[in-house]
């Protein structure tokens, strides 16, 4: 595998890691400070098995990181720039929203207006 496709094949390893909504909602979470293992499972309303499959996933590809203390485990964000690329989406499907609800609003004052 050439250095270039390494490099993709680690980039694609990322966002497979952060193609899951539970996944999503426990980065975001973890974007705003560590969590234990039990809060993020109460989070995501899953068993503490899957929880623990995901945090995997997340870890593997570098995603999170892990800290035992005593008997628990706790995360938190390792690639912070994550958190600022889902603010990105976010504001992106919040824009199109807003574009959508914009053109319905020009689309029902046409129709309200006859002539025009």
């Amino acid at each position: 595998m050439s250095p270039v496709s390494a490099e993709l094949a680690q980039r694609a390893k990322v966002f497979k890691a952060l193609g899951h909504p539970s996944r999503l909602l426990m980065v975001e979470a973890l974007g705003r400070g560590e969590l234990c293992v039990c809060d993020l499972r109460d989070l995501v309303g899953s068993d503490i098995s899957t929880v623990s499959k995901h945090l995997s996933v997340l870890k593997e590809a570098g995603v999170v990181s892990d800290e035992r203390r005593g008997t628990s485990v706790y995360y938190s964000l390792r690639m912070r720039c994550v958190s600022a690329f889902l603010s990105c989406v976010g504001r992106y499907f919040d824009q199109q929203l807003e574009e959508q609800f914009q053109l319905f609003d020009d689309l029902r004052k046409k129709a309200g207006r006859p002539g025009s």
